[in-house]
C-alpha cells in the first residue's frame, strides 16, 4: 500500500530522475533550492522511515499504513522542534558573529557598529525569540509593519533597516545557518520622497568666509574654518578629522576615506590652501592637520555660526559636502564625472542629484534675469 507524505519541495518533472528517485545533479527549483539540498532531505526522510520500521520490527509487529504515517510524523515533529530550538538559541549568536566578521573584513567605522547594534535592538524588540525560519514573506511583512507602526520610521528608514536585515540573512544563508531564502525575493512597496539637499550658495559661502567672528566668540572661528575647508574639498567629517599633516602635499591632499576606504587625491584651491596655511604651525593631537573637535559639538557650533552670519539654513557637515558639489564644483563648470570621482561616488547617478539642483538654480536665476529684462525665458531640462 502506498503512503504519501508532503516534503515541502517542488521540482520540474524534467529535473527529476525517476529511476534514482532523486533530483538530477546541478538542478534547482524556482525557489533556487539546489539538488544537493533537496536530495539530502529526501535521504533524511528515507532514513527516518527505516528507523520507524526497525522500531516495529523490534516489537515484532507489522505497522498499518496509519501507524507508519503517525510514527513518522511524530519523529519528524520532534526533529523539527529540536532544530527550531537550536535556531532560536543561535540566532543572536550568529548575528554577533556576522557583525564581528563583516566588521573586520570591511573595516567598519564606529558609526557602522552603532547602526548594527540598533538593528539588533529593533529585532529583539520585535521578537525576542525570532528564528531564521520566521522570516518568510509573512514574517518580513510583519517586521516592516513593526518598524512603521511601532517605531514610527519613515519609509526611507525602513528601507535601510530591511537592507541591513537582508544583508545579515544573506550572509547567514551562505554560512549554512539556515535554508530560508524568502528575503531574496521580498520587495516591500515603500514609497519614498526625494530627500531635500541643503547647500550653501556661493554668496553664502563668501558671507561665511568673510564674516568677522566677535571677540567673545573666537571658539567659533576654528569650527567655521574646518567647515569651509570641507566645503572647498568635499571631505566628510570623518575624513577631515582623520587628515594628517603628512597627507598634505603642495597642491593636493591624499586621503583614504574612512567610510568607503577609497584612496582619493583632491586638488587644493586658494581657499583650502589659505586655511591649511593658517594652522600649519599650530600643534594638534595625533598629528591632525586642522582643529577638529567632536562631530556633535561642531554641529552645535555651526548652528550658532549660521545664526550670527544670517544664514537661514541648518548647517552640518553634510551641508559642506553638498555645497562643494553644487556651488564650488558643478556651478563652476567641473564635469559631473570629475565631481563624482572627487566625492568618491561608486555610481554617477548618486552625483546627478547635485547636477539637477544646479540646473534648477541656473533656471531660477535666468528667470529672475528675464523678469528684470522683461524678456521671455524658456527653461531647459536635463
Amino acid at each position: 500500500q502506498r503512503i504519501e507524505f508532503t516534503t515541502g519541495y517542488r521540482i520540474d518533472v524534467a529535473k527529476w530522475d525517476a529511476d534514482k528517485q532523486r533530483v538530477k545533479n546541478g538542478c534547482t527549483n524556482k525557489l533556487k533550492q539546489s539538488a544537493s539540498e533537496i536530495n539530502a532531505d529526501l535521504l533524511k526522510y528515507y532514513a527516518e522511515i527505516q528507523n520507524v520500521f526497525k522500531e516495529f520490527e523490534v516489537q515484532e509487529a507489522m505497522p498499518t499504513t496509519q501507524q507508519l504515517k503517525d510514527a513518522f510524523n511524530l519523529r519528524m515533529k520532534d526533529v523539527n522542534e529540536e532544530q527550531q530550538e537550536e535556531t532560536q538559541i543561535n540566532f543572536w549568536e550568529v548575528f554577533d558573529e556576522f557583525v564581528k566578521e563583516c566588521g573586520n573584513q570591511n573595516n567598519w567605522t564606529a558609526s557602522t557598529y552603532e547602526k548594527f547594534s540598533a538593528v539588533k535592538n529593533h529585532l529583539k524588540e520585535f521578537k525576542e525569540d525570532v528564528t531564521f525560519e520566521y522570516f518568510n514573506e509573512f514574517g518580513l511583512n510583519e517586521y516592516v509593519n513593526f518598524l512603521r507602526d511601532k517605531k514610527d520610521m519613515r519609509n526611507s528608514t525602513i528601507g535601510k533597516q530591511m537592507g541591513f536585515l537582508k544583508w545579515f540573512l544573506r550572509w547567514s544563508f551562505k554560512k549554512g545557518h539556515h535554508q530560508n531564502i524568502a528575503y531574496d525575493t521580498f520587495k516591500p512597496k515603500l514609497k519614498t520622497t526625494s530627500k531635500k539637499v541643503i547647500f550653501l550658495t556661493w554668496d553664502e559661502l563668501n558671507r561665511l568666509k568673510d564674516y568677522q567672528i566677535p571677540h567673545d566668540k573666537q571658539y567659533l572661528e576654528r569650527v567655521r574654518d574646518v567647515f569651509l575647508f570641507c566645503c572647498f574639498t568635499s571631505l566628510r567629517y570623518s575624513d577631515v578629522r582623520n587628515l594628517k599633516r603628512s597627507d598634505i602635499k603642495p597642491d593636493h591632499i591624499e586621503v583614504t576615506t574612512v567610510k568607503t576606504a577609497d584612496s582619493l587625491i583632491i586638488e587644493l584651491n586658494d581657499h583650502s590652501k589659505a586655511i591649511l596655511e593658517k594652522y600649519k604651525d599650530v600643534h594638534f593631537e595625533n598629528h591632525m592637520a586642522l582643529p577638529v573637535i567632536s562631530n556633535q559639538k561642531m554641529n552645535d557650533y555651526l548652528k550658532e555660526i549660521a545664526a550670527i552670519c544670517g544664514i537661514e539654513k541648518t548647517l552640518t557637515y553634510h551641508v559642506a559636502r553638498h555645497s562643494c558639489a553644487t556651488s564650488v564644483l558643478l556651478a563652476n563648470g567641473v564635469p559631473i564625472e570629475t565631481v563624482s570621482k572627487i566625492l568618491g561616488h561608486t555610481n554617477i547617478r548618486t552625483t546627478q542629484i547635485y547636477a539637477r539642483i544646479t540646473d534648477l538654480k541656473v533656471s531660477s536665476d535666468m528667470e529672475i534675469l528675464a523678469q528684470k529684462l522683461d524678456v521671455p525665458h524658456r527653461t531647459a531640462s536635463r
